[in-house]
């Protein structure tokens, strides 16, 4: 993985979801954001974010979700809204010169541009995209590619953390990341 960017913006949302239909796909929120900051040249985690959601189309998490991600309804109750959690994570990532965007897979893109159109806000990553289950895929010849704690597994690593946590799944993305780009 060659890319000229400084910094890799690892970005992992948590969302409102449901396992019987009460919470249609394109209905659901973000939740929880976790991100982190990596130096593209040494590989290195520079800095961490991580924000709570208050939801406002599904405003009560279901059992399955809590379950899913163990995020309480307490835990987003009192959270700031969509677009105030997305301003601090962009006052906070403002201090790192040229980061591209990166998540695993493309659910986080999706979801993210969902929301914002929602709440009628701009893109904050116009400049692109970089789905790092694929990259992943393709330097390790794993098809479409595996999860999160698949492609660890694959490459001799336990998951560290609380998986379906925002921030412990971006730290975990990071650790990948480090593979994917010495390509072992």
């Amino acid at each position: 993985m060659h890319i000229a960017n400084e910094y890799y913006l690892i970005i992992d949302f948590e969302a409102t979801c449901s396992d019987n239909g009460t919470v249609p796909r394109h209905e659901m929120e973000i939740i929880e954001i976790g991100a982190v900051m990596m130096n593209a040249r040494v590989l290195e985690i520079e800095s961490e974010f991580q924000s709570f959601v208050c939801p406002v189309r599904h405003p009560q998490l279901t059992e399955f979700c809590t379950s899913l991600t163990s995020i309480t309804q307490r835990d987003v109750t009192d959270a700031p809204s969509f677009p105030d959690a997305l301003r601090a994570m962009n006052d906070w990532r403002h201090g790192f010169n040229d980061a591209l965007f990166c998540s695993w897979g493309e659910y986080d893109r999706n979801q993210l541009t969902r929301d914002c159109e929602y709440h009628g806000l701009e893109d904050p990553f116009p400049s692109g995209h970089l789905n790092l289950k694929a990259e992943f895929a393709r330097i390790f010849g794993r098809g479409k590619g595996p999860g999160i704690c698949e492609a660890l597994k694959h490459v001799g690593l336990d998951f560290e953390g609380t998986h379906h946590r925002g921030l412990d799944d971006a730290l975990n993305i990071a650790r990948l990341v480090r593979h994917i780009c010495l390509g072992a």
